[in-house]
């Protein structure tokens, strides 16, 4: 039987979240911090699949219930964050009499359109992470991070001038800065977790090179294997750089460059037919790949092993 597709549902604006959750008009219709605890019986004005156009980033304290992203539900039952951009669809699940508190801060690309935030922000990964890629804060992050939020909503508060919008921008860039900060911490302290991922990145790019499915559909782009592994592209790549100063597409053109070393030392194959048998549909696209990355021809590297 066919699933019938779901059509997320479209909240076009701040204010229109607000009147959804209960509360008063935002104090600004581009920017707005709202506390958890005060919305918590109209959460379920949430549970709709829904998409935004405008960043939500969320710090979750106490909340046992659960949001699903994709085909996966992640539990928040300790201090988290997570981080939405404008158009991906998210779903929450709050039990009743479910304690919550935290915050959530919306801010609409229109609010520092004009600022240096509004290019930066796109280089921030971790606003297409999934949901169970949430960032996890110590103690102290995590009232660092209230305590940003409550600055954010103080200047919000106050009565605008000519400084009000720089102040605001400036407080949201450096709660990234920190988050950003933080995920890089993350990424090391889970060395267990992330190891895992890595020894599983190496045996399925090890398979995949080994297999047909190379000369059938070409070197496997970053979203099949973060696919096959179970996490988000940006993820994936952000967690390598972290660890091994690459990202997942530079991971994949060592290892394809490995392999075509290896064919070039080791086969009587032509430089034509191996940049075939690696998934290149023309030869000059292989032989400018392997000298950009080793500046040489593969003719001229198989010569000097001659």
């Amino acid at each position: 039987m066919k699933r019938t597709p779901i059509t997320p549902r479209r909240i076009d604006s701040i204010p229109r979240l607000h009147s959804m959750l209960g509360l008063p008009k935002p104090k600004h219709p581009l920017v707005s911090v709202v506390h958890l605890d005060a919305v918590l019986s109209s959460l379920d004005a949430l549970e709709a699949y829904s998409s935004y156009s405008y960043y939500c980033i969320a710090l979750k304290m106490n909340f046992e219930g659960k949001m699903k992203y994709g085909q996966q539900y992640y539990d928040f039952n300790e201090g988290v964050m997570t981080f939405t951009a404008p158009g991906q669809v998210t779903h929450v699940e709050v039990p009743s009499a479910t304690p919550v508190s935290g915050y959530l801060l919306m801010v609409h690309p229109d609010f520092f359109q004009t600022y240096p935030l509004a290019s930066r922000v796109k280089e921030y990964g971790f606003f297409s992470y999934a949901v169970h890629e949430a960032l996890h804060l110590s103690d102290s992050e995590e009232q660092m991070i209230a305590d940003m939020m409550t600055n954010i909503e103080r200047e919000i508060a106050m009565s605008i001038d000519a400084f009000s919008q720089d102040v605001i921008v400036s407080h949201i860039d450096l709660l990234l800065n920190y988050a950003n900060r933080f995920y890089n911490r993350q990424f090391i302290t889970r060395k267990l977790a992330n190891n895992d991922i890595l020894t599983r990145l190496e045996a399925l790019l090890d398979a995949y090179f080994a297999s047909d499915k190379i000369q059938q559909a070409g070197p496997p782009s970053v979203q099949y294997i973060a696919g096959q592994l179970h996490i988000s592209p940006n993820y994936l790549s952000d967690m390598l750089r972290a660890h091994t100063g690459q990202s997942t597409k530079q991971h994949i053109q060592n290892k394809l460059l490995d392999k075509a070393k290896e064919l070039l030392t080791t086969t009587p194959l032509s430089v034509s037919e191996i940049a075939y048998r690696l998934g290149f549909e023309y030869p000059q696209s292989f032989n400018k790949l392997f000298k950009s990355k080793t500046d040489l021809s593969p003719l001229e590297y198989r010569q000097s092993y001659q």
